[in-house]
């Protein structure tokens, strides 16, 4: 739900909606959701102390940063092109990374369960493609909208977001 709530927030940057950037945004946290629960499964013993210390720590402060700049960005009158959210691998890297974190961990729980990962990882990855790609689109209609209002609101939630991943993991 993190990640489809991020991916709102990215439609709402989206002048006009278009099937690529829904399946970028969607292929991004797809593939972060499914491979951070592989690699917690594989190697989570090792770091999983390490990561619950500081997973919390790393989504609040890449989603509070993004948050707030949405939130300044919606006060400002410039050409709305030059807020739209970039879909680039420097810009979607933290956002994939700071929605995906706390999949490490659960990836853990799925080795002490002794879970078949590879159907897990499999269903955890498409289903947040879908989800995300979706939240583009729907970010996309609201955000051609009420665009000032969509992205301080959609800056909002992912300020929410990271209160609520340092909360969680306090």
């Amino acid at each position: 739900m993190d990640a489809f709530a991020v991916a709102v927030c990215i439609g709402l940057t989206k002048p006009n909606f278009r099937l690529k950037d829904a399946f970028v945004v969607g292929l991004y946290f797809g593939v972060f959701q499914a491979v951070m629960p592989l690699i917690g499964y594989f190697v989570g013993g090792i770091f999983s102390k390490w990561v619950a210390a500081v997973d919390h720590w790393l989504a609040f402060a890449l989603l509070m940063v993004l948050g707030l700049k949405m939130v300044w960005g919606s006060f400002k009158k410039d050409d709305k092109l030059e807020r739209e959210a970039s879909l680039a691998f420097m810009a979607m890297l933290p956002l994939a990374f700071a929605t995906s974190v706390d999949a490490l961990a659960a990836g853990v729980s799925f080795a002490f369960l002794q879970l078949d990962i590879v159907p897990a990882v499999a269903l955890i990855g498409v289903v947040t493609f879908l989800l995300s790609a979706l939240g583009v689109k729907i970010g996309g209609i609201v955000g051609d909208r009420f665009r000032s209002k969509a992205e301080f609101a959609g800056g909002v939630i992912l300020i929410v977001l990271a209160v609520r991943a340092l909360v969680d993991g306090i």
